[in-house]
């Protein structure tokens, strides 16, 4: 409809995000209602998210053009970047930015790694960077879900814990049922996006490649290949990091340092 007032694609788009944005922020309204405050955080999500998504169009029109090699420091940044944001969800745990690091670095970095040795995605930056930051941003967002439901886990049952302790059984065996609930949980998403794929969903690289004129077979094959990198990806990142961070939540005393505390966003 809008295609049909307007010519210019841009302001199409600018129309297009204002609706989008103002659907988010009437249910966040909604869930004011409910007592549920996301309003601050919704609007700072959407305005960082528009400008961010628009900054990268114009960074891409000019490193898509580059050599193959600035692919390896662009995916790099993205690196340190969502260990950034993964570590901001997980505020009490010491040392959260350096487990998000190595669990993505190591989890997302050997699939995409692997996988571009072994032929499956092009070196051409025009594939290698919209896949890596697929498989990077999904690694994310399980090791933050790790980490979030780690530090529930333990301050939840800090009394359980520390009478184990107590009683002489070590950390690795006390925090062994916290990690392995951490884990399973985080990887529910990707498990459930793998078992609904072409069923509840179709994801949005099938489709363009359905609409860049591509064999619809084909298509349905490399979309399956992608969410099968994401969950490989997702499954190293949240044994890393649940791994990792059960180390932290201990003293080299056998002492509980993880102590519950005020809810941080």
């Amino acid at each position: 409809m809008f295609k049909l007032a307007f010519n210019h694609q841009v302001l199409v788009g600018l129309i297009q995000s204002a609706i989008t944005a103002a659907l988010a922020l009437a249910v966040m309204m909604v869930a004011r209602q409910r007592k549920i405050h996301l309003e601050r955080e919704t609007v700072v999500a959407l305005a960082r998210g528009l400008g961010q998504i628009v900054i990268v169009g114009w960074v891409l029109i000019i490193l898509l053009r580059g050599p193959r090699w600035t692919s390896v420091f662009i995916l790099g940044a993205m690196l340190l970047v969502s260990a950034k944001f993964s570590a901001q969800r997980a505020k009490g745990i010491p040392g959260a930015f350096h487990v998000s690091l190595y669990s993505i670095g190591c989890g997302a970095g050997v699939v995409i790694l692997l996988m571009t040795c072994a032929g499956v995605i092009d070196t051409a930056i025009t594939a290698l960077i919209p896949i890596g930051s697929m498989v990077i941003a999904n690694a994310m967002n399980t090791n933050s879900l790790a980490l979030n439901r780690f530090r529930s886990e333990i301050q939840s049952h800090t009394g359980l814990i520390e009478t184990a302790l107590a009683l002489g059984a070590d950390s690795r065996q006390t925090a062994a049922p916290y990690v392995q609930a951490s884990c399973e949980s985080s990887l529910i998403p990707a498990i459930d996006s793998m078992r609904s794929l072409g069923i509840v969903w179709i994801p949005g690289l099938m489709t363009g490649m359905l609409l860049a004129g591509s064999n619809p077979i084909y298509a349905a094959l490399y979309e399956f290949v992608i969410i099968a990198m994401i969950l490989s990806a997702s499954a190293l990142t949240s044994i890393l990091s649940t791994l990792l961070i059960r180390s932290q939540a201990f003293s080299p005393a056998e002492q509980l340092t993880l102590r519950p505390g005020p809810r941080q966003a």
